[in-house]
């Protein structure tokens, strides 16, 4: 016998607006200067921005690169492709894509795996970098 798995979020269609305003009222999105705090306190800031956009505008010192589509694999804390740093489900993570869209939806798929502490930057790495905050290339 197989357990029933409820549905997560709406059912549905839904547009990609309503879905990303339903996703980011559980999330308590951060500014630029709040992550670099964050970051200052411990908080993981993860990268999911693909290789192009990294090439063409730099890196977050610090930050660990996770492209989108191997993010859950490796945040996982329980997972065994997990990245070192995926250490408790209690860590606090900070997304981060190129303009804070795709990161709110990372975000709550982090927080369905049990990362209840996952959140995205408002604007992503275009507003960090619009901040004058730190940025390699």
């Amino acid at each position: 016998m197989s357990e029933h798995i409820e549905p997560v979020g709406p059912v549905g269609p839904v547009g990609i607006d309503e879905l990303l305003d339903r996703v980011r009222e559980g999330l308590d999105r951060v500014s630029p200067q709040e992550a670099f705090a964050a970051a200052s306190d411990g908080a993981l800031l993860v990268d999911i921005r693909y290789a192009e956009l990294r090439d063409r505008d730099g890196l977050i010192p610090g930050a660990l690169v996770v492209e989108r589509n191997e993010l859950e694999w490796r945040l996982d804390p329980w997972g065994s492709h997990r990245a070192p740093e995926a250490t408790s489900h209690d860590l606090r993570v900070v997304v981060i894509c190129n303009e804070g869209y795709a990161s709110s939806l990372a975000a709550v798929s982090l927080r369905q795996l049990g990362l209840r502490h996952a959140t995205d930057l408002v604007g992503g790495f275009q507003a960090w970098k619009a901040e004058g905050l730190p940025v390699t290339s």
